[in-house]
């Protein structure tokens, strides 16, 4: 029987070196996320959530306390292999898109296939799919110059999914949109969830992009104060 609960979160600490200073950023973290959740992360600048979205995505690793994905701990597997991780289980939205400039929306699409058991045909079919979810199949030979904000985050939104992994994580994604096009982008997270079984954790200081998600919660000095 498949888990309801995809991540589990137990006493999870982060603390950075700073000189000789350790400096605490997130303090016994204890949080469940269940399969199918969209989850928004908000605070004030410096309360820990993009250091928390980092530890669920495999990005970084915690001081203490353990992260587990889908049944795997994964914060004591070794770089090599949670990089491998990180490219089957998780789908990566940033901002500022991080698409290859000289590259077309197809082949930033086709980019993390590279590292599977695919053959080309098969990378071709699923980043074209991937690029019609999205809405940008019509887009597929354009370059990232060649397209508007909102289309590059949809490239982007493509890339992450085109691996089907079971979690989107999404730090400010609609940060460098209007708010029609954010609208636009959180709509197409929302579908993404509903109807194609998403879980999703998002930070965003934007409370009308919170609105879309599912729940809220709020961090405060590395330490969740409140559930919205």
């Amino acid at each position: 029987m498949t888990d309801p609960i995809l991540i589990r979160l137990h006493q999870l600490t982060k603390a950075y070196l700073r000189g000789r200073e350790t400096i605490e950023v997130l303090h016994g973290i204890d949080l469940d996320i269940p399969r199918g959740d969209f989850l928004v992360l908000m605070g004030p600048s410096g309360s820990g959530k993009t250091t928390l979205l980092n530890l669920i995505g495999g990005l970084d690793s915690p001081t203490g306390g353990s992260i587990e994905v889908d049944g795997a701990r994964i914060d004591g597997m070794s770089g090599g292999r949670l990089a491998a991780w990180r490219a089957a289980h998780v789908g990566f939205i940033f901002q500022f898109y991080n698409l290859m400039p000289a590259l077309s929306a197809f082949k930033n699409v086709e980019l993390p296939l590279l590292l599977t058991d695919l053959d080309a045909r098969q990378r071709r079919k699923h980043a074209l799919l991937a690029l019609e979810l999205v809405g940008l199949a019509d887009r597929a030979n354009h370059k990232p110059g060649e397209l508007s904000g909102g289309q590059a985050q949809r490239v982007a939104i493509a890339r992450a999914i085109v691996s089907d992994p079971a979690l989107l994580v999404c730090d400010e994604p609609t940060g460098d949109l209007d708010r029609k096009t954010a609208d636009e982008i959180l709509g197409l997270l929302q579908s993404l969830n509903r109807e194609h079984g998403k879980t999703i954790v998002m930070v965003t200081h934007d409370p009308k992009a919170a609105e879309f998600a599912q729940r809220r919660l709020h961090l405060d000095k590395g330490v969740l104060v409140e559930s919205l």
